[in-house]
């Protein structure tokens, strides 16, 4: 992956572990400080298509988040580990915005969003609010270790927003 080369190759991701989210896929990868791949799973992201965040939408509660403004935003985030206002661990990939990389749960029952992780359909795993969801059982074991304990950077590839636009070093590595 070019994304991944540039990062290490560059020193972009700052000796920290990093993660690549591949929207257009629906996955994401992991990888460790030294560049080793630590693993790889489907994601949920945010139901609307799109590349940016609403201004202030992170203040707003989710009640108030308007179905086309459920973006998950592309780019180059610097990442800390935290907690939401529940208490639960996960990882924040931009703070302001309120999105976050974290184990998937059900909000509702009709969203089924364990089968759409599950569904090998890039299209059936866009129901979040924005946030970047996983499996339990992969954050536990991938994500909680390493980006979970220490800052690190998360890549988010965009939908429709032309790769060079967002990583322009990367797109001529």
């Amino acid at each position: 992956m070019q994304l991944v080369r540039w990062a290490l190759d560059s020193n972009d991701h700052r000796r920290q572990p990093f993660a690549v989210v591949d929207k257009p896929a629906a996955r994401i990868h992991v990888f460790a400080a030294d560049g080793q791949w630590l693993g790889s799973s489907p994601v949920l992201l945010g139901s609307a298509y799109g590349d940016t965040s609403v201004p202030g939408i992170g203040e707003r509660p989710l009640a108030q988040i308007r179905p086309e403004e459920r973006t998950t935003p592309a780019g180059r985030f610097a990442s800390e580990p935290g907690r939401n206002t529940r208490g639960d661990d996960l990882v924040w990939i931009d703070y302001d915005s309120a999105v976050s990389l974290h184990r998937v749960r059900s909000v509702h029952l009709g969203e089924r969003r364990q089968q759409r992780l599950a569904s090998p359909q890039p299209g059936e795993r866009r129901i979040s609010n924005g946030c970047v969801n996983v499996a339990h059982a992969f954050y536990d074991r991938v994500i909680a270790p390493t980006l979970g304990r220490t800052p690190g950077v998360v890549y988010v590839l965009p939908d429709s927003t032309p790769f060079a636009t967002l990583f322009i070093a990367a797109s001529a590595y």
